[in-house]
């Protein structure tokens, strides 16, 4: 059967059922594949079936999204895997669903202008290079390396990483290969510090440039799946961002070996002035906005609230003596309020846009500390020192405490809203 889609408007009757459907789900899967959250997805797809005059529910899953037409007996199952975040992608489709609703865009045109978003570029090589390598240096300004000389070794080490995930990503289609690459090289350039004996926290020089390699937005993603009750595709998120995170570690301390040296010790906290902490976060912001793909012309926004956001932690510790979960919970909680609103009237992904804006307060540094001090552990044996356990186990409960309270205090706010809005 091939029944016709009424006009509304001025718009005419060109689209078949079948291919209604099927332009649903060639937007519904583009906007999971490209970081867009489970819900608003669900909403988008919902929306533009409306607009095209039939009636759909919509299942995404780990591998495959279902487009099932309310009435009939079947559904169309297309292939979906949720393993990339481009912020471009998901505004340009967003902006095609919008266009057919108002009545703006023809019905016919929207599954060509819907080909041509999934076409649309990622961000050059030179910016996405540039942006890596100003991201990990200031990273490692935040957390205390200040040294030019380590700064410039930091960069070098992003830079390189950079390059090698471009040009991997354009041979292999493995997710995991990327970042398993860039920490080893990282890993290489750690090691090349010790070696040189540089003055500031060689931990840093090592650490740092895997640090912008966090899957930040996955486990944001996963997180409000989870609290949706969606628990399948909630772990399946989580189960995707902990691999890379596990990729990382296994080639950030491969890279150590390769170049005979063991992860530096951690080194004191060095107090960063105030100045310094907001502007170096701001430049992260830039930096992880560049990683999704940000257009240019809507990057300030996260920029400013990043910055506002590591105001408000710095003030917290630094002045009120908070614990770094306390101050993570306090200032994601207020870049949450902000960003909600704001990433549904921009159409961007809430996950992509609330993770650039806080990606400076991600606890890798403490992650990393804990993989080295587990890896330092097994190879001691029985002779392992007992301050190695107490490093393991109070670096990995620090990153776990700020990554719980990070992911509260973004999705807090967005789960609130949403909430409101479905009452009112």
């Amino acid at each position: 059967m091939t029944d016709t889609i009424g006009s509304t408007g001025v718009r005419p009757a060109h689209l078949t059922r079948t291919a209604a459907i099927e332009t649903v789900a060639q937007a519904a899967t583009l906007l999971l594949a490209n970081g867009q959250t489970t819900e608003r997805t669900i909403v988008a797809g919902e929306w533009l079936a409306n607009a095209l005059g039939i009636s759909v529910t919509i299942h995404p899953r780990w591998g495959e999204l279902a487009v099932h037409v309310d009435g009939a007996p079947f559904a169309d199952i297309v292939g979906a895997q949720p393993l990339g975040v481009d912020m471009g992608r998901v505004l340009a489709v967003m902006t095609i669903v919008d266009q057919v609703c108002d009545g703006m865009l023809l019905p016919a045109s929207a599954a060509p202008a819907l080909a041509a978003a999934a076409r649309q570029p990622s961000a050059s090589m030179p910016r996405f290079v540039l942006f890596a390598a100003l991201g990990a240096a200031s990273l490692g300004v935040i957390f205390g390396a200040l040294d030019v000389a380590s700064l410039l070794l930091i960069a070098v080490s992003a830079t390189l990483g950079a390059l090698v995930r471009r040009w991997l990503a354009a041979r292999f289609v493995n997710p995991f290969v990327q970042p398993f690459c860039a920490a080893g090289i990282a890993g290489l350039v750690g090691a090349a510090a010790v070696r040189l004996d540089v003055p500031d926290p060689q931990q840093l020089i090592a650490l740092c440039a895997c640090m912008v390699l966090v899957p930040g937005p996955h486990i944001l993603n996963g997180a409000i799946d989870l609290a949706r009750t969606r628990v399948a595709l909630g772990i399946a998120r989580l189960t995707y961002a902990g691999l890379i995170v596990l990729m990382i570690c296994t080639g950030l301390l491969l890279g150590l070996v390769a170049g005979d040296a063991p992860l530096p010790a951690a080194a004191p906290s060095v107090p960063v002035p105030f100045g310094a902490d907001v502007v170096a976060a701001g430049c992260a912001v830039a930096a992880f906005g560049t990683f999704f793909s940000m257009p240019w012309r809507l990057l300030p926004v996260p920029i400013a609230v990043g910055m506002l956001a590591h105001a408000a932690r710095w003030a917290l510790i630094s002045l009120a003596g908070a614990h770094v979960a306390i101050g993570a919970l306090v200032a994601c909680i207020l870049v949450g309020i902000i960003i909600t609103p704001l990433a549904d009237r921009l159409h961007l992904p809430f996950a992509a846009l609330g993770f650039s804006a806080v990606v400076s307060m991600m606890p890798g540094l403490f992650l990393f500390r804990a993989a080295g001090a587990l890896v330092s552990l097994v190879s001691s044996g029985d002779h392992a020192a007992l301050d190695l356990l107490m490093s393991a186990v109070t670096n990995g409960m620090t990153a776990f405490l700020i990554v719980l309270a990070m992911t509260f205090g973004l999705i807090l706010p967005r789960l609130l809203l949403e909430r409101v809005q479905a009452h009112v």
